[in-house]
Formats: C-alpha cells, structure tokens, sequence
C-alpha cells in the first residue's frame, strides 16, 4: 500500500497529546513510522493518554521541542494545537511538511479505499455537529449499512481508521466499512488538503472560537473547506436559513458538488418544515429511493419525535437529507429519527423537581447554542450560564432573555461580563460553585418553570470539560430537597 511508503521508517512528529494525538500516533506506530510526541503539559495531565501509546512512541513533554525537527520527516498537528505557533514556523521554515489529523486519517482510508471501502459523510457547523453525526450513523446501521463513526465526537478518527489499518493486515478479518460517518471542526478542517467527503453538511455557522480563528471570515473559510475538494458527484448540504449560507453557496466552485438546503421558514430544494412537518423536495427522490410513489415527496411528523427543539428539527432534516443521498431508505430514515433519543449534555432532561424540570445543555458552549435551546421551551426558564470566554459577544441574548428568561444564574470567569450584558432585562445571581448554581436555581424558579444548564461558554476554567460539567450539573440537580434521587436516599 502506497501509505507505507509515505510513512514507513519515517520520523514523524505528533504535537499535541490527547485523545486525536494518541490516535495519530498509534497509527503511524503501525503504518512503520517512527513517532515522537511532544506536548506542553506535564505528566500528570496527561497521564490517561500516555497509558493509551503504542510502547515505542518518543514522549517529550513541559514544552515543543524544535530540536527534534533536525530529525524529523513529517510533523502532524492534533486539532487543538493552534497552527500558528513557533514549532510549525519553524517546521515551515525547514521545508518539512506539516499535516493535520484528519487528513492523516484521510490518505489512509484513500488507500484502503481501494479494497472497496466507501467515502466519508462529514458533518460540521458552530451547533448540533454531535447530535447530527450520532443521527446520522443510526440512520445507516438501522439501513444495514457497514459504517464507522468517529472524528470531533467520541473516538480519534486516526484511532478508527488505524483499527481498520490493522485488521486489513490479517486479510481474513478485514471488513471494508461502507461509510465513515466523521463529525468535524473548524480546528481539524484548518489543516484540511486533500480531504474530500462524498457528502458533507455545514449545519450553521455563528461567532465562535474566536479566540483562535481572528475573525468571521477566518472562522467561516474554515467550515468552508470541507467542501474545497468536492465534485459535482458529491453533495452539500447547507441550512438556508443561515445568514451566512448565501456567502458560504458563493465559494462553490461551479463544477462542486449538488447543493440541497434545509430550512425551518421556508421551501426550499431538499428539506423544509411546516407545522410540525418536515417535507422532502427532491426531484431526483425516486431515484435514490424507488420504493416510493413517482411524484409523492415523503412527509416526517416530527411530534412522533423523541429529540425535541427547534434545533433538533434542523438536526434531524440535515442527517435525512444526507441519509438519502447516501442510498437509506424513507422508512429506515423515520424508522431511526422516532427511536433517537439524543445525546448526553445535549439538552438532556435530567428531573423534574417540585413541578420544575431541569434541562442539561452542557454542550452549549457559545451563544447561538443558547438561543437555539433557549427558542426550544415555551415555559420560563432559569438559565445556569458562564465559564470561560471564548471572545463572544453575550449581547445577542439580550432580547431573548427578556423574553424568555425570569433569572440567570451565573458562573466562572465570564459571569461579570455576561452580567453586564443581561442585568437590565433579567434579574442576575452569581454563583461558585456548580452546586451553588443549582440551588439558586431551585429557589429562583416556579411550579411549571424549566432551569436550564446552557452556559455559551468553555468549561475549562472550572471543570476539565463541557461533560464533567453537565455531569456536576446532574448530580446537584439529583440531590435537591424534592427529587426522586433524595427520596430514595431519605435526604
């Protein structure tokens, strides 16, 4: 295979150890290559990750060590390492090529394309990346479809692909999988060349990660590269309501890939919804699916949905759409979508307490997470938000919190300036702790009201990550005066 010849007694460099970068290494461990890490933490914060290496792998830890590019062939970029620092400047300066994560994983799976394995289906967007992915795969298991999922959500995309690496090793294992379902950011997509994916969906994209990406344009360029490679033999799927969808359909090269759109206000070429029905527009519908009626477009009744939100309508027509064009039937499409029951720290009902129900939206880590579940609930809500700023700009929940919020419950390093956004339209109570947000909350809210765990922040000022948070969030909710969890305990 060609990849052993690129790889194979090379010394490569894996900056950044964590979960991508463990996958990146091992992979090339078993691609022939020699393998170095490095990453600017210490030991003990990385120590579940370095327990997961391949024996072999060189660990540099406490800093990047340009030293080692005397000797090294190919350096590989995990997706959280900004592209930017010294270490790759100076790679650049050298002349030595720099790829990233999942265009790593994506040459090896060229290659093993060969033996019959199918294209990715890529997902990005600011909001509902994980929901999407997650649906989607069901969508193709429940067809009976050969797939894989991995990327930005749950497992190291590198980590799935070296599996399918070592199984095509022992030729008698080796099941060439149909699809790869891969949710991806616009970290990963930065470092993007040659990855082109059968069918990919840009979900939205609003003000994010700015932090890293300078401004807008920069951020939006990045989502739009996972569709610089594609042809008119693939798909793309783009949310019409977007403000910046008609921006993003401009950068399609005029032999790039069949554009269908899915939108919650109007009708459009794919998928549109209407009074809790979500209807396909497809001409060439029949086609892909034969077994229905010749001119009868399909209709989903979406309160036979387990998923609830507006979001989550989007979400689901997204993935059907992609579904379809990737050979599923109608009836597997529906079949899965009224069976899903969504993701952990994704709006996830945790209890209701006292005739309050309590919502953990960990996940909503930037602000147009939050109105987009804030837009979900027709009741008052209590919001729980704040953590770490990602440059964000709280004053577009301003209208929406009067509206729809009685109390804001405030944590982390962004409380102050959240609360200078909000304090004139909401009353505001800050917190230290988690446990102290949720009994705020409790007092705070009203027979019949919702308490919302939505931060439109990062975690990592307080907690290691967006699910330890939500897992908190669940925990001080289960030992309120009043729920099922305190009954039980006599507490």
């Amino acid at each position: 295979m060609e990849m052993y010849k690129n790889y194979k007694g090379k010394h490569v460099a894996v900056v950044g150890l964590a979960r991508s970068g463990v996958g990146a290494a091992n992979l090339l461990v078993r691609l022939g290559a020699n393998v170095t890490v490095m990453d600017i933490k210490g030991h003990d914060e990385l120590a579940p990750y370095i327990a997961q290496l391949d024996p072999s792998v060189t660990i540099k830890l406490g800093r990047h060590d340009e030293e080692i590019l005397n000797a090294v062939d190919v350096v590989v970029v995990s997706p959280g390492v900004p592209p930017g620092i010294a270490i790759f400047n100076k790679a650049r300066q050298m002349g030595i090529r720099i790829v990233g994560e999942l265009e790593l994983a994506y040459q090896v799976l060229e290659e093993l394309r060969k033996t019959g394995a199918a294209g990715f289906l890529a997902i990005t967007g600011t909001n509902g990346k994980s929901t999407t992915t997650t649906l989607l795969y069901e969508i193709l298991v429940h067809s009976g479809f050969n797939a894989i999922i991995g990327g930005n959500i749950g497992k190291a995309l590198t980590e799935e692909i070296s599996k399918l690496v070592k199984d095509f090793q022992r030729p008698r294992e080796f099941v060439s999988p149909e699809y790869i379902v891969t949710e991806v950011s616009s970290f990963q997509l930065e470092s993007a060349e040659k990855f082109k994916p059968k069918v990919a969906a840009i979900l939205n994209v609003t003000p994010d990660h700015l932090d890293r990406h300078n401004t807008m344009d920069e951020y939006m360029d990045a989502k739009c590269r996972i569709f610089q490679n594609q042809d008119q033999m693939n798909f793309l799927i783009l949310n019409a309501d977007d403000p910046l969808t008609p921006k993003i359909a401009s950068k399609v090269k005029p032999m790039g890939p069949e554009i269908l759109y899915f939108s919650r206000k109007k009708q459009v070429r794919g998928a549109f919804y209407s009074n809790g029905i979500i209807t396909f527009n497809i001409p060439e519908l029949e086609v892909l699916c034969p077994e229905l009626v010749v001119n009868e477009m399909p209709v989903f009744h979406t309160n036979n949905f387990r998923i609830k939100g507006l979001h989550n309508i989007e979400n689901a027509m997204a993935a059907s759409l992609m579904a379809l064009v990737s050979g599923c039937s109608v009836s597997d499409i529906y079949a899965t979508l009224t069976s899903f029951k969504g993701l952990e720290h994704r709006l996830e009902f945790v209890e209701e307490v006292e005739g309050v129900k309590y919502f953990n939206d960990s996940k909503g880590t930037n602000i147009w997470s939050v109105v987009k579940s804030l837009e979900g609930f027709e009741e008052s809500i209590v919001l729980i938000a704040g953590g770490r700023d990602k440059a964000g700009d709280f004053s577009p929940l301003r209208d929406l919190i009067k509206e729809k919020v009685k109390a804001v419950v405030l944590i982390g390093e962004a409380a102050g300036k959240i609360k200078d956004a909000v304090k004139a339209v909401t009353e505001v109570h800050m917190a230290s702790s988690m446990e102290e947000a949720v009994a705020m909350s409790q007092k705070a809210a009203s027979y019949g009201d919702i308490v919302l765990l939505s931060p439109a922040c990062a975690s990592f000022d307080m907690f290691k990550d967006f699910e330890e948070r939500g897992t908190l969030f669940k925990e001080a909710v289960l030992r309120l005066p009043g729920s099922r969890a305190a009954a039980v305990t006599g507490k």
